[in-house]
């Protein structure tokens, strides 16, 4: 481990940086990180990473394209340093929603934000459940994809909770539920959503396989402005749920998020900390799970040049 280093690019990212030297029994790397009075951020790396495999860690902690510019001036500065390897990791993917092209004259910005990464100069890259899988072939360098599926479904297990139904969203997240319905023995259900006329948002209106006086769980990537996620339980309930959960790799939370969850009918949202959750947003019906050891496993096994296929395993 002694040609390991491992760095945090901002101040989000430094208490998951933490936690993943913990698990690796290393020190963090120094690093000055500062912003100038005319606004421009500054970077310098204050130890030697010459001939070392270095591993850049940054969050997605608003704001979004700050935290662009302190990975990339990171990255450029690494590499002057004449690092041997340098692994950007990402818990989770900036722009990741912005993945095609399906409107006139728009951007792709998740293959733009590929690009630079590669033209600032990382070797390869390490990030955890993407909206969309075609993201890992924005890229020229590699890209490990992990899942938080197994935490959340070792979280879920503990809780015991009986007489469980997995819900599906959408027809497009039946695949995704049956992976975890299959896991936890029970049967799954799916939520049926229809446009109303020259309306682009599908509505849920009814609920497809049986949920009455069932434990409801329901599982997503991510959970952002949580408007659809919350019509998904308002619609559960509707037709006779007991208690409903949901469990998402990524909280975001943005916008009215923490209003519409605290106030709906959802017996709790479990997340993982992908995205640091700061105080504002920390609520009883809020469960953040630590996904950083994940991390912390996948990295030693980059860096001893080992297989991490497992580690993307469910079961």
């Amino acid at each position: 481990m002694d040609r390991l280093k491992v760095f945090s690019c901002s101040e989000s990212a430094e208490k998951f940086t933490d936690e993943v030297c913990d698990y690796l029994k290393i020190e963090k790397g120094k690093i000055n990180k500062m912003k100038f009075k005319n606004d421009n951020n500054f970077v310098q790396i204050l130890e030697s990473v010459r001939d070392k495999d270095v591993f850049l860690i940054q969050t997605t902690q608003p704001p979004v394209n700050e935290r662009i510019m302190e990975l990339l001036i990171t990255i450029d500065a690494v590499r002057r340093a004449s690092a041997k390897r340098i692994t950007v990791v990402i818990p989770y993917y900036m722009y990741s929603r912005s993945d095609k092209k399906d409107q006139p004259r728009i951007p792709v910005t998740a293959k733009l934000f590929a690009n630079l990464i590669e033209a600032a100069g990382a070797n390869r890259v390490l990030t955890c459940d993407l909206h969309n899988n075609a993201i890992q072939a924005y890229f020229n360098i590699n890209c490990d994809v992990l899942t938080g599926q197994s935490l959340l479904q070792k979280y879920f297990d503990s809780k015991n909770i009986d007489n469980k139904v997995v819900v599906a969203t959408d027809a497009g997240s039946s695949k995704k539920a049956y992976k975890y319905a299959k896991h936890f023995g029970c049967p799954i259900a799916l939520v049926d959503k229809r446009r109303d006329g020259n309306d682009d948002r599908a509505i849920a209106t009814s609920v497809i396989g049986e949920i009455l006086g069932k434990n409801a769980l329901i599982f997503d990537d991510e959970v952002d402005t949580a408007g659809s996620i919350m019509e998904t339980v308002d619609v559960i309930k509707k037709f006779g749920a007991n208690k409903v959960y949901v469990g998402c790799t990524h909280g975001v939370l943005s916008g009215p998020a923490i209003e519409r969850i605290q106030n709906s009918e959802l017996e709790e949202l479990v997340m993982t900390n992908t995205i640091p959750l700061p105080k504002e947003k920390q609520i009883d019906k809020i469960t953040v799970v630590s996904i950083s050891e994940l991390f912390g496993e996948a990295i030693k096994r980059i860096h001893e040049e080992t297989s991490i296929g497992e580690l993307f395993e469910t079961n």
